[in-house]
């Protein structure tokens, strides 16, 4: 089984960003953009586990605790970087407590024998990936073409603000991989 742990989204602030997906898709129409069912805030991969495994990781998830907090989503930007950009994401504001948050379910977790991060914590919502292969470029070594149109579009565009909402509980999900992309199944809720 292949599974991850994750902070789900509030439907008001997914239908918000839903209404956003459908009205700047038209700008960048080669990129690969998220099914609004499956945001989610990654906490923690863990990747592929036998399903003996799991009710173990569960039990190591529920001495996890930390106090609700408030998250905002609001902003935006590209990774690596706008000048080649392959991932285009919303901006996740939650102070301390989200990367708190993570940290407790990563060291939780490492206790079992599932490796820590090597990277800091960076709080993001995915909505759209350039796809596989090099990213198509200006013959002068210019912007990312696939984001090219996107890009110039949110620059005119008012400051993002997605909303806010109080995180109170985080899930265990399960990903299965297809051709139409990965589909997310909450297997265990684990509340604050």
């Amino acid at each position: 089984m292949r599974i991850f742990v994750a902070l789900d989204i509030e439907e008001a602030i997914r239908a918000r960003i839903e209404r956003f997906i459908e009205g700047v898709r038209g700008f960048a129409p080669d990129i690969r953009w998220v099914r609004p069912e499956s945001l989610h805030i990654t906490l923690k991969f863990i990747g592929e586990k036998q399903v003996d495994a799991i009710e173990e990781i569960k039990h190591v998830l529920l001495q996890v605790k930390v106090t609700p907090f408030e998250i905002a989503f609001r902003s935006y930007g590209f990774f690596p970087g706008a000048k080649s950009p392959r991932v285009f994401w919303i901006g996740i504001e939650a102070g301390a407590a989200l990367a708190e948050l993570a940290r407790g379910i990563d060291e939780a977790l490492s206790v079992r024998g599932i490796p820590k991060e090597r990277h800091e914590f960076s709080p993001h919502l995915t909505l759209a990936r350039a796809g596989s292969g090099s990213p198509r470029r200006t013959k002068a070594g210019g912007p990312n073409l696939r984001f090219q149109r996107l890009q110039e579009k949110l620059v005119a565009m008012p400051a993002l603000n997605f909303g806010m909402m109080t995180a109170s509980e985080f899930f265990l999900y399960e990903s299965k991989l297809s051709t139409s992309g990965s589909r997310y199944t909450k297997i265990a809720r684990f509340p604050f």
